[in-house]
């Protein structure tokens, strides 16, 4: 597997200054968050983008995340759509291969909702594919729909295009009605990223983003996922992403650092001592 960190969890620094400190941090491997990369480019052209990454020595994995796309409608459907061509069109320029794409249906659903999600499925599955760019699909846990694993693998298998893969977040495998069971429906070939975080100390059924800590720190620590990813031969990329307001008061050299030994250690890539600076939030 291949560890990395997502710049979201420094998100209050600037671009430039979060590659270049968890570059210096023996991080090279990164999920970006397109507000960042959004505010870094602020108009120029996307080759500046590929150009700082590869100034830090550092491999953009995923872009996280597009929204809206898969029941809005009129003029919202339109503005979704347009910023979805151009996230593809910065994905390919950049090399990057994987953009994620939020499984974001709230409220109720109707039949011709459903139909309308099925059809948006499609459609950006074959928009990507023409850019060289691969969707992963992540549910969330406080969606509609899909809101766990099982549907969410449905709906890629019923898409049936390889350009159409999941993104599991373990918070919101967590927290919401996925079982470890369903870890079994996924295979080497659908699963296109992995996102971990742990839970601090509250109940999972009031858990939101900013509960979100570093893997194995927490009340869900993640390594019956990890056995289970080891077992299935998973060798993509498993990405550290905490949306926490706190932590994104530490600098980016030393959250870099924590983040990547402590996802490191977590995989069995690394031997280290036990440390005592764990990120107390």
């Amino acid at each position: 597997m291949k560890p990395a960190i997502s710049t979201v969890c420094s998100l209050r620094a600037p671009l430039g200054s979060v590659l270049e400190d968890y570059a210096a941090g023996q991080c090279h491997a990164v999920e970006l968050w397109l507000g960042h990369a959004e505010q870094y480019l602020d108009g120029r052209p996307p080759e500046v983008l590929a150009e700082l990454f590869s100034k830090h020595c550092c491999e953009p994995i995923a872009a996280t995340f597009q929204g809206g796309l898969l029941t809005s409608q009129g003029d919202a459907r339109r503005e979704h759509w347009s910023l979805f061509e151009s996230r593809l069109a910065l994905c390919s320029a950049v090399s990057i291969p994987t953009l994620i794409l939020a499984g974001d249906v709230h409220g109720p659903l109707a039949p011709e909702d459903l139909g309308r999600l099925s059809r948006s499925l499609v459609e950006a599955a074959k928009r990507a594919a023409d850019e060289g760019v691969r969707l992963a699909l992540e549910f969330d846990a406080r969606a509609t729909f899909p809101n766990n694993l099982q549907s969410a693998v449905a709906l890629i298998d019923d898409v049936g295009l390889p350009s159409l893969g999941i993104c599991l977040d373990w918070f919101h495998f967590s927290v919401g009605p996925s079982k470890l069971i369903d870890l079994h429906l996924l295979t080497p070939e659908t699963l296109a990223l992995v996102q971990l975080s742990d839970i601090a100390d509250v109940p999972r059924e009031m858990a939101r983003d900013a509960d979100r800590i570093l893997p194995a720190e927490g009340s869900s620590p993640p390594q019956q996922l990890i056995t289970h990813l080891e077992s299935m031969k998973y060798t993509g990329p498993i990405s550290v992403e905490l949306h926490n307001p706190q932590l994104w008061q530490v600098p980016p050299r030393q959250f870099g650092e924590i983040a990547i030994t402590a996802l490191r250690k977590l995989l069995g890539q690394a031997e280290m001592p036990e440390r005592d600076d764990h990120l107390n939030v």
